[in-house]
């Protein structure tokens, strides 16, 4: 890819291969070194490529947030062991059944009231593995640790459930960007499951699994005794939200969106692109510790190379980029490329793109990944 004006039609969205490669390398050794089972989360990536990726090229665990996800990599042979984390209801159970009797393997379910593990026995037709979701801080979902014990019993003492254990998400992590200060969240995340899941088992019921995961939580946690497995998605392709927040760098960031310099307007010393609100989303969360990155920060088409330039507003299909002086009109003339990095990874990806045009350290595109976007 050049600077230089192209047919190469845009907006795409980029996989650098080898950076992908290498963050997936440093997440599975940082699992292996606090003695648990790497579960990534493919609700970034939404692509088996990519979940082959994760596991060194071969199947593995995984965690998915919607049947359409754990649909294709069971067909695909990608994994036989997936943690469906969004809660089940009784529509989707169905999906979720025939997975298990098609393919084999291993789905656990995820519910945090015993008004919907009831909902969930009498819709069943066959028995299902389900976990109880705690809520360690972040106030999403699940129930508090010593509430756990209530959930899991009205899935024991159901007909078609069976109790697997617990999981939680410590999703208030993204809240700060303060090493201490996530360490400590992730010792409540793991201290919340640890004790719901010992809670249960004192009850006389088993929990098996228990199972924590976010992205600052894996990297920051001083132990995950009593923990079996962990996931973490966003980390697989990082953003800038993520590098805002000191988890990563520039040279890690693995996606992006190629886009073109479709006009300059003169009259506000600014570049526009192609790449609006539906390649690059609204989220402005990399803000919050970087002030000014705005929708996205520029990036060399060939190389990657940061540029000291942001979208500044996003239309539905237009990005604003305003820049310094006129001598960057020189630099970028019409048609000429541009690399956008986004600020969250999981809703870039999400922008109707389809698949991913994955390249070579050279900027060369050497494959095309599908994603699996949408629910049904």
């Amino acid at each position: 890819m050049s600077a230089a004006p192209t047919m190469l039609d845009t907006p795409r969205l980029l996989l650098d291969q080898a950076r992908l490669e290498a963050n997936a390398a440093r997440l599975r050794e940082r699992a292996a070194a606090l003695g648990v089972t790497f579960r990534p989360h493919f609700k970034t990536a939404k692509s088996v490529e990519v979940a082959l990726v994760s596991h060194g090229g071969k199947p593995g665990p995984a965690t998915v947030s919607t049947m359409k996800e754990a649909e294709a990599l069971a067909a695909a042979g990608a994994s036989r062991d997936m943690l469906l984390a969004a809660t089940m209801i009784p529509a989707r159970l169905p999906r979720a059944e025939a997975l298990v009797r098609a393919y084999g393997g291993r789905l656990l379910l995820v519910v945090d009231s015993p008004e919907m593990a009831g909902l969930l026995d009498a819709a069943a037709t066959a028995q299902s593995e389900v976990l109880v979701e705690v809520d360690s801080g972040e106030h999403r979902a699940g129930v508090p640790p010593e509430k756990a014990v209530a959930v899991a019993r009205a899935i024991h003492g159901s007909r078609n459930l069976r109790l697997a254990g617990v999981m939680t998400h410590g999703g208030h992590s993204y809240g700060t960007d303060d090493p201490a200060r996530l360490a400590e969240i992730a010792e409540d995340e793991r201290a919340a499951a640890v004790s719901a899941a010992s809670a249960i088992r004192a009850a006389g019921m088993p929990a098996e699994i228990v199972s924590v995961g976010s992205t600052p939580t894996l990297l920051h946690a001083r132990h995950l005794e009593g923990v079996t497995d962990v996931r973490a998605g966003v980390s697989l392709f990082w953003d800038l939200a993520q590098m805002s927040r000191g988890l990563c760098g520039w040279d890690d960031l693995a996606l992006s969106v190629l886009s073109t310099v479709i006009g300059h307007n003169r009259a506000t010393q600014a570049l526009i692109l192609d790449a609006g609100a539906l390649a690059l989303s609204k989220d402005v969360t990399a803000n919050a510790f970087a002030p000014g990155t705005a929708y996205g920060t520029l990036g060399d088409a060939e190389t990657g190379a940061a540029l000291p330039l942001h979208v500044t507003i996003v239309h539905q299909e237009h990005g604003t980029v305003p820049v310094p002086d006129e001598s960057w009109f020189a630099r970028f003339p019409v048609g000429s490329l541009v690399r956008v990095y986004p600020n969250h990874a999981c809703l870039t990806a999400a922008g109707g793109y389809g698949a991913y045009d994955v390249i070579d350290g050279t900027g060369s595109s050497v494959a095309r990944w599908s994603r699996v976007d949408g629910w049904h």
